[in-house]
């Protein structure tokens, strides 16, 4: 197992060294993890018979994970003083509030390995001004090909689906979520950031604006609006477990305890299919306590290093969206836990082009793998592209249950449209369900890509287009998968012609039904 010191270490530096007791505020409560020594190796896991039926179809072996925390520990801290908010088995953990002299305190038990300051000073990442509208998802159904998957007869029937977000606050009475509710579609709900909020207060309280994100992320996997007959997402018929675990949007402070106790909670109840449309990126107070780009690295944050184990020893497939900041010059890439290697990121893409829109973030060129790993069309945010391509899996884990949650990505990989030629901006591009069931039924699928070595500084090749002076979208990449930048070019007479640019080695050339790769000697 990871040990939570290097994790929680690594992400929060700043905190470490003791504030000097002479300060005014050294008797201030700070939130700590509360890293406990051993478990009772004699307890039974806490996981439901689904869930332990689950790995041992995948192989994966039951572990001190998965067992719960010492209750005699948690005991000795609340005689202590001490009020556990956040349990994480995973970690072998608690969170708290604790006074400069509770730590002290906690330093001289023999059974707390060490205590860890949590960083307060986290964001959601920002997300694009709406103006209140209602996001139009039918385009980006069309580019998916719904319409495939809908004639094969899948809708996410007998798959459950976990949704970690902000807030669903009028999701019971949304037009494109009735059925849902009406089939009691929505098994469990659970509120981390306010503990005691029933299950109608969730629905029906609202305590930000951001509590309304949940509820569009929602709509996006599942919704289907019969008044408008209109479908916003694939999982029609997947079962839902709802969490909200950040109460912020660009004011407001995430805990990535919460999101760590709910990824725990979903996996104790068997629950294989994640989404999470929330990204962490930059504080608002201290500088110092902030992430950094660099930090973007997969193991660095808490929530990465949490969905990594998720993925690795309890098979779950988290479905993240790659974040917002593609046009902040600050920071443009990846936000976390989209930079976590096991997790699937999925970028925004314009609706006519098929390209990178702009606000969409970029993957980090220091990373060994690719990010994001897909994409697809949304004018508002990779918040509502992400739960696209989880209405996607649904539909691939019902048409097989046996998957692995990386032969899933795999498939949804392989399906897209610019695969094998991937890269930084967008992925391997938009998933294509057409493919996808070509896959699954073990049927070859079509040449769709190939190579074209040019020389010199231009090359004009012949290409097959509906329209004789369609636009074209290219990548100019400076290796095999980072970008230059990405254009768009006219092709005159069914010939295209492209002009090198300095660093260019490869040229991506992406036709949605062919894609090209030209490599420049």
């Amino acid at each position: 197992m990871l040990r939570l010191t290097v994790l929680l270490l690594c992400c929060f530096p700043t905190l470490l060294s003791a504030r000097s007791s002479d300060s005014p505020h050294d008797q201030e409560a700070a939130k700590f993890w509360i890293v406990l020594t051993a478990k009772n190796p004699g307890t039974v896991p806490a996981l439901s018979a689904i869930s332990l039926q689950q790995r041992h179809a995948q192989g994966l072996a039951i572990d001190d994970t998965d067992r719960p925390l010492s209750e005699a520990y948690l005991q000795q801290l609340i005689q202590a003083g001490v009020k556990p908010l956040c349990r994480s088995r995973w970690f072998n953990a608690v969170s708290a509030q604790l006074t400069p002299a509770q730590q002290k305190q906690l330093r001289q038990l023999s059974f707390v390995k060490e205590l860890v300051p949590i960083d307060r000073n986290l964001i959601v990442t920002s997300l694009p001004h709406t103006n209140g509208s209602r996001p139009q998802m039918a385009p980006v159904m069309n580019q998916i090909q719904a319409s495939e998957f809908a004639n094969a007869g899948l809708t996410g029937r007998f798959v459950q689906v976990g949704v970690l977000d902000a807030g669903f606050f009028g999701a019971d009475s949304a037009s494109a979520l009735k059925h849902v509710f009406a089939r009691q579609g929505v098994h469990i709900v659970r509120d981390y950031v306010n503990a005691k909020k029933t299950r109608n207060d969730l629905f029906h309280t609202l305590e930000s604006m951001s509590d309304f994100h949940g509820t569009e992320v929602f709509a996006a996997i599942a919704g289907l609006d019969p008044a408008d007959n209109m479908q916003y997402g694939l999982a029609t018929d997947a079962t839902f477990y709802l969490a909200r675990t950040d109460q912020g949007n660009r004011e407001f402070r995430g805990e990535e305890d919460n999101w760590v106790q709910a990824i725990e909670w979903l996996d104790s109840l068997g629950v294989r299919l994640v989404n999470t449309s929330l990204g962490y990126a930059r504080g608002f107070t201290d500088p110092k306590e902030n992430y950094e780009p660099r930090q973007m690295d997969g193991h660095t944050s808490l929530i990465s290093r949490a969905a990594q184990l998720a993925a690795d020893k309890k098979g779950m497939l988290i479905i993240v969206s790659a974040g917002n900041e593609g046009d902040d010059r600050n920071w443009r890439i990846i936000s976390t836990p989209a930079d976590a290697q096991g997790v699937l990121a999925v970028g925004a893409t314009n609706s006519r082009l098929w390209n990178r829109i702009g606000y969409s973030s970029i993957g980090p060129e220091s990373l060994p793998y690719l990010k994001p790993n897909v994409s697809c069309f949304s004018l508002y945010g990779t918040s509502l592209s992400a739960p696209v391509i989880t209405g996607f899996a649904a539909c691939i884990m019902q048409a097989n249950p046996k998957l692995t949650n990386r032969q899933v990505i795999e498939l949804i990989e392989k399906s897209a449209h610019l695969y094998p030629y991937g890269n930084n901006f967008v992925g391997y591009g938009v998933p294509q369900a057409s493919r996808v069931l070509a896959m699954l039924r073990k049927q070859e699928l079509p040449a769709t890509a190939r190579t074209v070595t040019a020389t010199g500084r231009a090359i004009t090749m012949p290409i097959t287009l509906t329209d004789s002076k369609e636009t074209v979208s290219i990548f100019r990449k400076k290796d095999a998968t980072h970008v230059l930048q990405q254009d768009a070019l006219k092709a005159t007479n069914g010939k295209l012609t492209i002009k090198r640019i300095n660093g260019e080695t490869r040229t991506t050339v992406d036709l949605k039904k062919e894609v090209i790769e030209v490599i420049w000697q």
